[in-house]
């Protein structure tokens, strides 16, 4: 079985190959592979993944954002680990809210 580090180039490797960009999960994954390290994890976990997404110094608009590139990993990953915990859809569910569009009046026009 190869390291979380290892899993993880794999997986963006895939994606890649698919035809997906994978900018910001190319960024933002290798710091959770990271964050595990620093706590000896070898699979990853629910609450290891929510304690990553969560961090205080990112605002809640990001949370799920940040949760939904762990659990794709987590899929991938599963593959090969089955003690890998794929972190439930809406577990962090937060919608980024859209300023209300100012509709012109006729005389404005």
């Amino acid at each position: 079985m190869n390291t979380l580090r290892e899993a993880l180039q794999e997986c963006l490797d895939l994606r890649r190959s698919l035809g997906f960009k994978m900018r910001d999960a190319g960024l933002l994954l290798p710091r959770f592979v990271s964050f595990m390290e620093q706590r000896q994890a070898v699979h990853i976990t629910t609450h290891l993944a929510l304690e990553w997404a969560q961090r205080p110094s990112v605002q809640p608009a990001e949370w799920a954002r940040r949760l939904c590139f762990v659990r794709g990993f987590a899929r991938h990953r599963s593959a090969t680990d089955n003690r890998t915990e794929v972190p439930p859809v809406g577990l962090l569910p937060h919608r980024s809210t859209r300023a209300r569009p100012y509709l012109y009046t006729e005389q404005e026009v």
